[in-house]
Protein backbone atom coordinates (compact mmCIF):
# COMPACT_ATOMS: atom_id res chain seq x y z
CA UNK A 1 0.00 0.00 0.00
CA UNK A 2 1.42 3.18 -0.80
CA UNK A 3 2.06 5.60 1.79
CA UNK A 4 1.12 9.29 1.71
CA UNK A 5 3.73 12.30 1.25
CA UNK A 6 2.86 16.22 2.43
CA UNK A 7 4.83 18.17 0.28
CA UNK A 8 5.33 21.38 1.91
CA UNK A 9 6.14 24.88 0.14
CA UNK A 10 5.94 28.65 0.39
CA UNK A 11 6.72 29.78 3.63
CA UNK A 12 6.41 33.14 5.65
CA UNK A 13 9.49 35.38 4.28
CA UNK A 14 11.41 36.31 0.62
CA UNK A 15 12.40 33.10 0.52
CA UNK A 16 8.75 31.93 -0.58
CA UNK A 17 9.17 32.25 -4.02
CA UNK A 18 12.22 29.71 -4.34
CA UNK A 19 10.25 27.30 -2.20
CA UNK A 20 7.82 27.36 -4.87
CA UNK A 21 10.62 26.93 -7.30
CA UNK A 22 11.73 23.77 -5.52
CA UNK A 23 8.57 22.64 -4.71
CA UNK A 24 7.86 22.64 -8.34
CA UNK A 25 11.28 20.43 -9.44
CA UNK A 26 10.29 17.73 -6.42
CA UNK A 27 6.81 17.41 -7.40
CA UNK A 28 7.50 16.66 -10.70
CA UNK A 29 10.25 13.68 -9.63
CA UNK A 30 8.33 12.39 -6.80
CA UNK A 31 8.24 8.48 -7.61
CA UNK A 32 3.92 8.25 -7.87
CA UNK A 33 4.44 4.40 -7.93
CA UNK A 34 5.45 4.25 -4.11
CA UNK A 35 3.93 7.65 -2.85
CA UNK A 36 0.68 9.57 -2.96
CA UNK A 37 1.96 13.32 -2.41
CA UNK A 38 -0.09 16.29 -2.11
CA UNK A 39 1.83 20.00 -2.25
CA UNK A 40 0.67 22.00 0.71
CA UNK A 41 0.75 25.66 0.68
CA UNK A 42 2.19 26.82 4.06
CA UNK A 43 1.31 30.86 3.82
CA UNK A 44 0.90 33.78 6.60
CA UNK A 45 -2.56 33.98 4.66
CA UNK A 46 -3.71 29.99 5.66
CA UNK A 47 -2.33 26.29 4.77
CA UNK A 48 -3.99 24.79 2.07
CA UNK A 49 -3.89 22.25 -0.21
CA UNK A 50 -4.71 22.90 -4.14
CA UNK A 51 -6.14 20.62 -6.38
CA UNK A 52 -5.03 20.79 -9.89
CA UNK A 53 -8.68 21.70 -10.49
CA UNK A 54 -10.48 23.14 -7.62
CA UNK A 55 -10.87 26.05 -5.01
CA UNK A 56 -8.27 25.76 -2.13
CA UNK A 57 -9.12 23.02 0.83
CA UNK A 58 -7.81 24.02 4.48
CA UNK A 59 -5.26 21.73 6.51
CA UNK A 60 -6.92 20.72 9.72
CA UNK A 61 -3.50 22.53 11.80
CA UNK A 62 -4.83 20.11 14.35
CA UNK A 63 -3.78 16.72 13.34
CA UNK A 64 -2.43 18.34 10.13
CA UNK A 65 -4.71 16.46 7.45
CA UNK A 66 -7.55 16.75 4.34
CA UNK A 67 -10.90 16.29 4.41
CA UNK A 68 -11.41 15.45 0.61
CA UNK A 69 -14.76 14.82 -0.69
CA UNK A 70 -15.98 13.76 2.93
CA UNK A 71 -12.85 11.58 3.08
CA UNK A 72 -10.15 12.38 5.77
CA UNK A 73 -6.34 11.96 5.02
CA UNK A 74 -3.82 12.11 7.31
CA UNK A 75 0.24 11.86 6.07
CA UNK A 76 3.02 9.25 6.53
CA UNK A 77 5.62 11.80 6.35
CA UNK A 78 6.50 15.32 5.27
CA UNK A 79 8.94 16.36 2.61
CA UNK A 80 10.27 19.55 3.41
CA UNK A 81 10.60 22.04 0.08
CA UNK A 82 10.30 25.08 2.26
CA UNK A 83 12.80 27.90 2.75
CA UNK A 84 13.07 30.71 5.47
CA UNK A 85 10.50 30.47 8.29
CA UNK A 86 8.77 28.43 9.37
CA UNK A 87 10.06 25.27 7.81
CA UNK A 88 14.05 25.94 7.52
CA UNK A 89 14.12 26.86 11.36
CA UNK A 90 12.47 24.63 13.26
CA UNK A 91 9.03 25.91 13.95
CA UNK A 92 7.62 23.48 11.76
CA UNK A 93 9.65 20.47 12.93
CA UNK A 94 8.34 20.70 16.58
CA UNK A 95 5.07 20.74 15.36
CA UNK A 96 4.84 17.88 12.86
CA UNK A 97 7.15 15.89 16.31
CA UNK A 98 4.27 16.49 18.23
CA UNK A 99 1.99 15.16 15.84
CA UNK A 100 5.00 12.08 15.56
CA UNK A 101 5.07 12.49 11.46
CA UNK A 102 8.41 12.41 10.19
CA UNK A 103 10.50 14.96 7.67
CA UNK A 104 12.78 14.80 5.58
CA UNK A 105 14.96 17.77 6.93
CA UNK A 106 16.50 18.16 10.06
CA UNK A 107 15.20 18.16 13.39
CA UNK A 108 13.75 21.20 15.86
CA UNK A 109 17.28 21.76 17.30
CA UNK A 110 19.13 21.62 14.28
CA UNK A 111 17.23 23.77 12.42
CA UNK A 112 16.74 26.74 14.74
CA UNK A 113 20.43 26.17 15.64
CA UNK A 114 22.22 26.07 11.90
CA UNK A 115 19.16 29.24 10.48
CA UNK A 116 20.87 31.21 12.94
CA UNK A 117 24.69 31.69 11.24
CA UNK A 118 26.67 33.09 13.94
CA UNK A 119 25.64 30.35 16.00
CA UNK A 120 26.35 27.59 13.18
CA UNK A 121 29.81 28.93 13.11
CA UNK A 122 30.56 29.16 16.89
CA UNK A 123 29.24 25.26 17.61
CA UNK A 124 31.73 24.04 14.35
CA UNK A 125 34.99 26.46 16.35
CA UNK A 126 34.07 24.47 19.64
CA UNK A 127 34.18 21.38 17.38
CA UNK A 128 37.85 22.32 15.87
CA UNK A 129 36.45 23.05 12.36
CA UNK A 130 37.65 26.39 10.62
CA UNK A 131 35.52 29.48 10.59
CA UNK A 132 36.54 33.37 9.59
CA UNK A 133 36.56 35.36 12.29
CA UNK A 134 33.47 37.09 13.11
CA UNK A 135 30.97 39.96 15.30
CA UNK A 136 27.36 39.39 15.95
CA UNK A 137 25.18 42.64 16.12
CA UNK A 138 21.81 42.83 17.43
CA UNK A 139 19.34 46.21 16.36
CA UNK A 140 18.88 46.85 19.48
CA UNK A 141 22.60 47.32 20.49
CA UNK A 142 25.05 49.99 20.27
CA UNK A 143 28.05 48.83 18.64
CA UNK A 144 29.41 51.56 16.61
CA UNK A 145 30.79 50.93 12.51
CA UNK A 146 34.51 51.88 13.89
CA UNK A 147 34.54 49.58 16.71
CA UNK A 148 33.84 46.79 14.19
CA UNK A 149 36.71 48.02 11.85
CA UNK A 150 38.92 48.06 15.38
CA UNK A 151 37.46 44.73 15.77
CA UNK A 152 37.83 43.06 11.97
CA UNK A 153 40.47 43.20 8.78
CA UNK A 154 38.61 44.58 6.04
CA UNK A 155 37.27 43.39 3.65
CA UNK A 156 34.61 41.17 5.44
CA UNK A 157 30.58 40.15 4.54
CA UNK A 158 28.05 41.67 6.32
CA UNK A 159 24.91 39.63 5.91
CA UNK A 160 21.18 38.51 8.36
CA UNK A 161 22.41 36.32 10.49
CA UNK A 162 19.28 34.16 10.21
CA UNK A 163 17.74 33.47 6.55
CA UNK A 164 18.88 32.40 3.09
CA UNK A 165 19.20 32.78 -0.86
CA UNK A 166 22.13 35.84 0.10
CA UNK A 167 19.50 38.08 0.50
CA UNK A 168 20.54 41.15 2.28
CA UNK A 169 23.99 40.74 2.13
CA UNK A 170 27.15 42.77 1.18
CA UNK A 171 30.87 42.66 0.70
CA UNK A 172 32.56 45.69 2.16
CA UNK A 173 35.86 46.61 0.86
CA UNK A 174 36.13 50.26 2.23
CA UNK A 175 35.46 51.41 5.89
CA UNK A 176 32.96 54.02 4.24
CA UNK A 177 30.63 51.65 2.67
CA UNK A 178 30.55 50.11 6.23
CA UNK A 179 26.87 52.02 7.70
CA UNK A 180 25.44 51.41 4.21
CA UNK A 181 26.19 47.73 4.57
CA UNK A 182 24.77 47.33 8.25
CA UNK A 183 21.47 49.28 7.57
CA UNK A 184 20.63 46.61 4.16
CA UNK A 185 21.28 43.81 6.26
CA UNK A 186 19.32 44.87 9.52
CA UNK A 187 16.33 45.44 6.62
CA UNK A 188 16.23 41.82 6.62
CA UNK A 189 16.83 40.70 10.40
CA UNK A 190 17.26 41.96 13.87
CA UNK A 191 20.52 40.04 14.14
CA UNK A 192 23.37 40.89 11.42
CA UNK A 193 26.92 38.52 11.11
CA UNK A 194 29.57 40.65 9.97
CA UNK A 195 32.34 38.03 9.15
CA UNK A 196 35.93 38.61 7.96
CA UNK A 197 36.70 37.66 4.20
CA UNK A 198 38.93 34.86 3.64
CA UNK A 199 40.98 34.37 -0.03
CA UNK A 200 40.33 31.31 -1.77
CA UNK A 201 38.07 28.83 -3.75
CA UNK A 202 34.21 28.20 -3.12
CA UNK A 203 32.72 25.28 -2.67
CA UNK A 204 29.26 23.85 -1.89
CA UNK A 205 28.22 20.14 -1.61
CA UNK A 206 25.15 18.26 -0.31
CA UNK A 207 24.87 15.55 2.24
CA UNK A 208 22.75 13.22 3.45
CA UNK A 209 22.26 9.74 5.05
CA UNK A 210 21.26 6.74 3.44
CA UNK A 211 20.69 3.58 5.93
CA UNK A 212 22.88 5.38 8.54
CA UNK A 213 25.85 5.91 6.11
CA UNK A 214 26.48 9.88 5.91
CA UNK A 215 26.91 10.48 2.12
CA UNK A 216 28.70 13.23 0.18
CA UNK A 217 27.63 14.42 -2.79
CA UNK A 218 30.33 15.46 -6.01
CA UNK A 219 31.31 18.94 -4.93
CA UNK A 220 30.66 22.28 -6.89
CA UNK A 221 33.08 25.09 -7.47
CA UNK A 222 31.36 28.25 -7.20
CA UNK A 223 32.72 31.06 -9.70
CA UNK A 224 30.79 34.17 -9.36
CA UNK A 225 30.69 36.87 -11.88
CA UNK A 226 29.19 39.24 -9.16
CA UNK A 227 31.49 40.31 -6.20
CA UNK A 228 30.82 37.34 -4.63
CA UNK A 229 27.54 34.54 -4.79
CA UNK A 230 24.90 36.63 -4.02
CA UNK A 231 21.16 36.16 -4.80
CA UNK A 232 21.36 37.22 -8.31
CA UNK A 233 24.54 34.61 -8.82
CA UNK A 234 22.33 32.21 -7.31
CA UNK A 235 19.34 32.63 -9.40
CA UNK A 236 20.00 34.67 -12.48
CA UNK A 237 22.95 33.03 -13.72
CA UNK A 238 25.96 35.82 -12.58
CA UNK A 239 28.07 32.52 -11.37
CA UNK A 240 29.69 29.63 -12.74
CA UNK A 241 28.95 26.94 -11.19
CA UNK A 242 31.16 23.23 -12.04
CA UNK A 243 29.87 20.36 -11.11
CA UNK A 244 31.80 18.13 -10.31
CA UNK A 245 34.35 20.69 -9.13
CA UNK A 246 37.80 20.59 -11.11
CA UNK A 247 40.07 20.16 -7.84
CA UNK A 248 43.20 17.75 -7.01
CA UNK A 249 41.60 14.93 -5.40
CA UNK A 250 43.33 15.95 -1.78
CA UNK A 251 41.59 18.99 -1.85
CA UNK A 252 38.42 17.28 -2.30
CA UNK A 253 38.90 14.37 0.06
CA UNK A 254 39.85 17.31 2.71
CA UNK A 255 36.49 18.95 1.91
CA UNK A 256 34.10 15.75 1.61
CA UNK A 257 35.70 15.02 5.13
CA UNK A 258 34.74 18.44 6.42
CA UNK A 259 31.11 17.97 5.17
CA UNK A 260 30.76 14.65 6.67
CA UNK A 261 32.12 15.82 10.33
CA UNK A 262 30.07 18.34 10.09
CA UNK A 263 27.17 16.83 9.33
CA UNK A 264 27.40 14.54 12.17
CA UNK A 265 28.44 17.36 15.01
CA UNK A 266 24.96 19.36 13.99
CA UNK A 267 23.37 15.74 14.04
CA UNK A 268 21.71 16.45 10.70
CA UNK A 269 19.04 14.45 8.95
CA UNK A 270 17.86 14.56 5.02
CA UNK A 271 19.87 16.94 2.85
CA UNK A 272 21.96 20.19 3.38
CA UNK A 273 24.42 21.55 1.84
CA UNK A 274 27.69 23.26 3.40
CA UNK A 275 29.33 26.13 2.07
CA UNK A 276 33.26 26.26 2.37
CA UNK A 277 35.88 28.45 1.73
CA UNK A 278 39.19 26.73 1.04
CA UNK A 279 41.97 28.42 2.25
CA UNK A 280 45.05 27.37 -0.19
CA UNK A 281 47.67 29.11 2.21
CA UNK A 282 46.62 27.41 5.47
CA UNK A 283 45.41 24.37 3.13
CA UNK A 284 42.02 23.71 5.03
CA UNK A 285 38.29 24.61 4.24
CA UNK A 286 37.27 27.14 6.31
CA UNK A 287 32.79 26.78 7.06
CA UNK A 288 30.84 29.13 6.14
CA UNK A 289 27.26 28.25 6.86
CA UNK A 290 24.89 24.81 6.58
CA UNK A 291 22.03 25.05 4.69
CA UNK A 292 19.22 22.62 5.88
CA UNK A 293 16.89 22.76 3.23
CA UNK A 294 18.61 23.52 -0.12
CA UNK A 295 17.41 25.02 -3.32
CA UNK A 296 15.81 22.32 -5.37
CA UNK A 297 14.95 24.62 -8.28
CA UNK A 298 16.40 23.65 -11.78
CA UNK A 299 18.72 26.04 -10.98
CA UNK A 300 20.22 25.48 -7.73
CA UNK A 301 23.17 22.81 -7.13
CA UNK A 302 22.06 19.99 -4.92
CA UNK A 303 19.97 18.94 -8.28
CA UNK A 304 23.08 19.29 -10.03
CA UNK A 305 25.74 17.20 -7.96
CA UNK A 306 22.55 14.16 -7.78
CA UNK A 307 22.77 13.88 -11.44
CA UNK A 308 26.60 13.86 -10.95
CA UNK A 309 26.01 11.25 -8.62
CA UNK A 310 24.85 9.48 -11.40
CA UNK A 311 21.50 9.40 -9.49
CA UNK A 312 17.44 10.63 -11.25
CA UNK A 313 16.00 13.24 -8.87
CA UNK A 314 13.81 10.41 -8.63
CA UNK A 315 16.09 7.98 -6.97
CA UNK A 316 17.20 11.11 -4.20
CA UNK A 317 13.62 11.84 -3.44
CA UNK A 318 12.96 8.45 -2.78
CA UNK A 319 15.71 8.02 -1.07
CA UNK A 320 15.16 11.16 1.75
CA UNK A 321 11.77 9.72 1.83
CA UNK A 322 12.54 6.20 2.78
CA UNK A 323 15.33 7.38 5.40
CA UNK A 324 13.17 9.24 7.33
CA UNK A 325 10.29 6.62 7.51
CA UNK A 326 12.97 4.27 8.95
CA UNK A 327 14.35 6.80 11.47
Amino acid sequence: MKKTIALITGGYSGEAVISYKSAATIEQHVDREKWDCYTIDITPAGWFYVPTAGEKINIDKNDFSLTIDGKKITFDAVLVGLHGTPGEDGKLQGYFDCLNIPYTSCDTATSALTFNKRYTVAVAAFAGMAVAKSLHLFKAGTIEAVEILNTLKLPVFVKPNNGGSSIGMSKVSEAAELQNALDRAFKEDDQVLVEEFIKGREFTIGVFKSKGEIIALPITEIITKNVFFDYEAKYHGASEEITPAKVAEVIAEKVRNAARMAYAIFNCKGIVRIDFIYDEVSDRPFLLEINTVPGQTEASLVPQQVAAMGWTLKQFYTTLIEECLNQ
